[in-house]
């Protein structure tokens, strides 16, 4: 179990070095689209450098007319 633990913690943390890299850092992101992608960069990990390249759309719901 600490070895399964241990394992989920360095995947995660080459996810955050792969969007550091990115440069998904140097601001706050400005809507769920860049907040997203910055989320599944980090829960990709090591897959970022095997040639996944996540990226988020998301639209927020407008009102009715």
């Amino acid at each position: 179990m600490k070895f399964l633990g241990a394992l989920i913690v360095i995947w995660l943390i080459i996810g955050g070095i792969a969007a550091w890299q990115r440069g998904y850092f140097g601001s706050a992101p400005g809507n769920c689209a860049q907040a997203g992608t910055v989320a599944v960069t980090i829960v990709a990990g090591p897959l970022n450098y095997m040639g996944v390249n996540p990226k988020v759309e998301c639209e927020l719901p407008q009102p009715s007319k």
